[in-house]
């Protein structure tokens, strides 16, 4: 005989075997209820119930006998015979999990289907009709397969008050923005989308509570943030919130404060207005397809301000965008905008063993022999850079200087270069804000940066003055003189002057190293201007004509021998002069001695 005994002190519900019924071990017996909740009772064995000590309704303590059984000692085949003879039977286990599904499942699963593209057939196919994605198709793409995990799926838009529920379950999804956090590469990510296709992409009372969360667990847990930034700002028909202006929400806060904290990428396709546009804004980098049109306002907003009427296609296009630096990296559609935002994220994973290395007798060949032919610079960082890792930024933008992000022989680093093609390789204030915003962005990221040299200096005159080059070429000293990360220079060509200083972190022995190719030649300013006015009056000595071009080639010549990189190296005003061949090793070999700093503070990186 077994007994079947109370767990807890509590009130008896319901039994669920009489008196000579068969039972299985785990089958449940009887119901207890206690603090309102219910506890079942199971069968230790299997057996048939011989005595019911309570009735429902009736108090038992801890430990209280409840009823009596006796185990079967017959073989399982007779058990199952006597079992399927006896109509008062507990259902077994095994026949309870073969139940219909439980109804708040299937609450559940109808909600959560209703928020997929697969049931939105025609928002989708509109959408797809403009040669656009949906936020759910940009966000499978970048992240790694089945590793995103959604926030606030079952959001809709706070407009119960003017609508059915069953019309914002169908037509409000998510609030218009899809949140989570997946992974890029394997490294933990916030992917936030908003989606066009629901209120024309504007920003709810929902979805900002739903940004704000997504932030907060950003810079709580310093994960990377990528946002697909599309549709206008505020949205006005959000009547279940008690506020006037909204002006109170945080997400434009907190969505700034991640700046110089964890990388933030911003992707902008189609129509990027307003609020959509000032997170943009706010983002490390924006990626941007060539049909977009980005701007602080829209049509509605320039025509209320009594600005006149415009169609969308003539705010921000991405022509505009590229040239003035707003668009960082430039593509043709959200699929290489996709591709860009996880290669950009790819630098932030540390060093990697599988690269490939370009050819280095390539290198040799960049700079021409006479030194007055352009060339482009370019070709020097994709010959230094392991093969595919060169991620060019800014390249429509302060063209005097070409940034971008790269490897070398497996460690991510920053890469500038001056740009003969243009002005010479003079650095103008466009170059130069271009080049000290860089500068911010790899030292808040701890990426090492490596500068390539070839200008005569800065841009001079009055057009450049006019510009506010003073402060615009500055920023590049300041910007250099709070680095945490290593510095490495190498100078192609031309170092002179002020220019070339900037360019290697405020002068030649600022940097972890400074070298040069054989090409590199030096001095205080351009040789031929140094000729022209130190040797003015030498010059003037002799009749104007062949004799004196004849002296001021000599003169010249003279210059380019004293300031060669070999007469720079043996007065140690440089660290060495390399075959362009050893490039990558060199750089490789500094970033193995050049510690980067443990940030004391937050490295803020300009908006501009």
């Amino acid at each position: 005989m077994h007994q079947i005994r109370s767990p807890l002190q509590a009130q008896i519900v319901q039994w669920l075997a009489a008196p000579g019924a068969h039972v299985r071990a785990g089958d449940v017996v009887l119901i207890l209820e206690a603090m309102k909740m219910e506890h079942e009772v199971r069968a230790p064995v299997d057996g048939r119930i011989t005595e019911l000590l309570f009735a429902p309704g009736d108090m038992v303590h801890e430990g209280e006998l409840l009823c009596l059984s006796e185990q079967f000692t017959h073989t399982p085949q007779a058990l199952e015979a006597d079992l399927s003879q006896n109509s008062t039977d507990v259902m077994p286990a095994a026949e309870r999990a073969e139940r219909a599904e439980r109804a708040d499942l299937q609450r559940l699963q109808l909600r959560l289907a209703a928020t997929l593209d697969s049931n939105r057939v025609e928002a989708v196919a509109k959408r797809h009709a403009l040669g656009l994605r949906t936020a759910r198709d940009n966000i499978a793409d970048l992240c790694d397969a089945g590793s995103f995990t959604e926030y606030g799926a079952l959001a809709v838009a706070a407009q119960s008050r003017r609508r059915t529920p069953e019309d914002l379950i169908q037509n409000t999804p998510a609030d218009g923005m899809v949140t989570g956090i997946g992974t890029v590469h394997g490294q933990q990510v916030v992917a936030m989308a908003y989606d066009a296709t629901v209120l024309a992409g504007t920003q709810g009372m929902r979805n900002h509570q739903k940004t704000d969360r997504m932030l907060g667990l950003a810079l709580q847990n310093k994960l990377p943030v990528v946002l697909f930034a599309e549709g206008g700002g505020g949205r006005p028909g959000d009547v279940d919130m008690p506020i006037v202006a909204g002006l109170h929400v945080a997400t434009f806060a907190s969505f700034a404060r991640l700046n110089g904290q964890v990388p933030v990428v911003g992707i902008a396709a189609g129509r990027c207005f307003a609020g959509n546009a000032a997170l943009l804004g706010c983002s490390d980098v924006i990626i941007a397809t060539k049909g977009s049109n980005i701007g602080m306002g829209g049509p509605a907003m320039i025509e209320g301000g009594g600005l006149g009427v415009v169609k969308p296609e003539q705010i921000g296009p991405a022509s505009v965008q590229h040239g003035n630096g707003v668009i960082d990296i430039l593509v043709d559609d959200e699929a290489q905008a996709t591709a860009s935002a996880r290669h950009y994220l790819s630098f932030f994973l540390g060093a990697v063993t599988d690269y490939t290395a370009p050819p280095a007798q390539a290198l040799r060949e960049v700079v021409p022999e006479n030194r007055l032919r352009v060339y482009d610079t370019r070709l020097a960082m994709l010959g230094i850079a392991d093969v595919g890792s060169l991620l060019p930024l800014r390249e429509g933008f302060g063209v005097g200087i070409h940034t971008a992000l790269a490897r070398v022989q497996g460690r991510a680093v920053g890469m500038l270069a001056n740009n003969p093609l243009h002005l010479g390789g003079a650095i103008d204030a466009f170059a130069a804000d271009k080049a000290a915003r860089f500068m911010q962005l790899c030292n808040a990221h701890g990426l090492p940066l490596v500068s390539l040299v070839d200008t005569p200096g800065f841009m001079v005159g009055p057009d450049s003055e006019a510009t506010a080059q003073v402060r615009h070429v500055s920023r590049l000293f300041i910007a250099a003189a709070h680095l945490r990360v290593p510095y490495l220079s190498v100078v192609l060509r031309k170092g002179y002057g002020l220019g070339a200083m900037a360019m290697t972190a405020g002068g030649f022995h600022s940097p972890l190293f400074t070298v040069a190719w054989p090409s590199g030649e030096f001095g205080a300013m351009g040789l031929e201007g140094a000729v022209r006015l130190g040797f003015r009056k030498e010059l003037e000595t002799v009749p104007e004509g062949p004799e004196r071009q004849a002296l001021y080639d000599q003169l010249l010549a003279r210059q380019v021998e004293n300031g060669s990189a070999l007469n720079m190296a043996t007065t140690l005003e440089i660290d060495a002069v390399i075959d362009p061949v050893q490039t990558r090793d060199w750089i490789a070999r500094g970033l193995q001695a050049g510690k980067i700093a443990i940030p004391g503070t937050v490295h803020r990186i300009d908006a501009w």
